[in-house]
């Protein structure tokens, strides 16, 4: 028997130099142990290189960081990880490269075969006994407004046949009130944990909404309903700048403002535009969040003294990043005058909760780049301080956020102790959060505080952090 005429070929999980008659991807020593995922440590899930990965949403993008994770020595060769999945190697290089998968069956399936810890996924794996009502309900299965409800993966081949929910021929008054009900709750339970919703909850929500816009409504009700379709998606996409999924974000955002602009909203226009300003700011770029929020502006007569107040610290915000001091002053001086003729009986639903903590918070993170450059550290200090104190519970995230900068602020140019006692009342917001926005608070916060690491209840404050990270 002739020997294969092909180029030389590499065993995919040791490298070793195949047998010419070996028409197969792996050594003979190796193939009885390929057939399954090695058992992990559970340290191999808390690298920044996992926990990043597990944080975009994206299957493909945390098969790739535990195929390259340095605990396997060598990276596992698609060939091998694709067989433990049920895929070709192809299927698995374009799972990896391409859009995030959305298929609840298959994240499931996957997620098992490579055995990651349930608490690190984005979505819940299915117990092997059947849940009670009270096990759903205490694991958080939530159930939006408009009655659609998440149920666990082991009824999801139960429904795999039905039919999506059909659009009705007319949209009126209930369908849009559907929608707005539906993007409050979403924005409450975002505000206080920010975790948001499941991922295809939200975009189900969404599909079903755009659907909506191509039924037959009156004039009016047509108005309406790209405004309530246009909130819903402001709300998605603010959930998924908090998560660092900026692609997703931004296109809800532009979906919002097409939804805003085609019906005439000039309310929601603005906000739009100001959460785009902010993830612009926050991405660094603080020159085209501030070109968003000029934007924002346009026909601010037709807004409310809050909404003008919110746009005004969020100009600030922009400004201090670009070190324009006094024209960040101006701003906060301009929102402070148009908060104190706020009157939230006029303002739309997703102003709500621009209340004078969120006026102080706000404000306070503009002062505090200020600050942290060595002017005006009192009135950030204060205004922070005001956040801290104003926030009740439903804005759990707001808190914590305004509680690590305060906590920053004060170990950068104060009391380190008085900082570290501030930094442990936020961290007790912070632990229940998994917002990447307080995470990379809470990275600053760790790094100032290792200046004064001799300080024992600041060390004690980092290796709470620490601690925070690792689990």
């Amino acid at each position: 028997m002739k020997p294969n005429p092909r180029s030389r070929r590499y065993c995919a999980h040791c490298g070793t130099r195949l047998n010419s008659y070996n028409n197969e991807s792996f050594c003979g020593a190796c193939e009885p142990t390929i057939l399954k995922p090695p058992t992990l440590p559970p340290a191999f899930w808390q690298t920044d290189l996992m926990r990043d990965a597990l944080a975009t949403w994206h299957m493909g993008r945390v098969i790739y960081a535990y195929r390259t994770h340095p605990f396997h020595r060598r990276t596992l060769a698609q060939d091998m990880v694709a067989g433990w999945l049920n895929l070709t190697q192809g299927q698995l290089s374009r799972l990896e490269k391409g859009t995030a998968p959305e298929q609840l069956s298959k994240l499931i399936h996957w997620a098992e075969t490579l055995n990651i810890p349930s608490d690190l996924l984005w979505f819940k794996l299915p117990k092997r006994n059947a849940d009670t009502l009270e096990d759903v309900n205490r694991h958080g299965f939530l159930r939006v407004a408009t009655a659609v409800t998440l149920v666990p993966g082991t009824l999801l081949e139960l429904i795999s046949a039905l039919k999506t929910t059909p659009v009705p021929p007319t949209v009126g008054q209930d369908e849009i009130d559907e929608i707005r009900t539906a993007a409050k709750q979403i924005s409450s339970w975002d505000a206080t944990d920010g975790r948001g919703l499941v991922r295809e909850a939200v975009f189900a929500q969404l599909r079903y909404a755009v659907r909506l816009l191509g039924a037959n409504a009156t004039p009016r009700d047509k108005m309406e309903l790209r405004s309530a379709v246009g909130f819903l998606s402001h709300t998605a996409g603010f959930m998924a700048f908090d998560r660092y999924d900026h692609k997703d974000a931004r296109s809800m955002f532009e979906l919002g403002l097409a939804c805003a602009e085609d019906g005439k909203d000039w309310n929601l226009r603005a906000k739009v535009h100001s959460s785009m300003a902010r993830q612009s700011i926050w991405r660094g770029d603080p020159d085209d969040g501030l070109t968003s929020v000029e934007l924002a502006f346009v026909r601010s007569d037709r807004l409310t003294a809050t909404e003008r107040a919110m746009l005004h610290t969020t100009k600030a915000r922009a400004l201090a990043k670009l070190g324009r001091v006094q024209e960040t002053l101006t701003e906060i001086g301009r929102a402070d005058e148009e908060f104190a003729k706020a009157r939230p009986e006029n303002d739309p639903a997703w102003m709500k909760y621009y209340d004078l903590a969120q006026h102080s918070g706000d404000t306070g993170h503009a002062l505090y780049d200020l600050a942290m450059a060595g002017q005006f550290s009192g009135e950030a200090r204060i205004r922070l301080s005001d956040a801290v104190d104003g926030h009740t519970d439903a804005y759990l995230r707001a808190r914590a956020i305004s509680g690590i900068k305060l906590s920053s602020l004060v170990m950068a140019v104060g009391d380190p102790q008085e900082a570290a006692a501030i930094g442990h009342h936020a961290l007790e917001d912070a632990e229940h959060l998994r917002s990447r926005r307080a995470a990379d608070d809470l990275r600053d916060l760790y790094r100032i505080a290792s200046r004064r690491i001799d300080q024992p209840e600041v060390a004690n404050l980092t290796g709470r952090i620490e601690g925070l990270f690792a689990t």
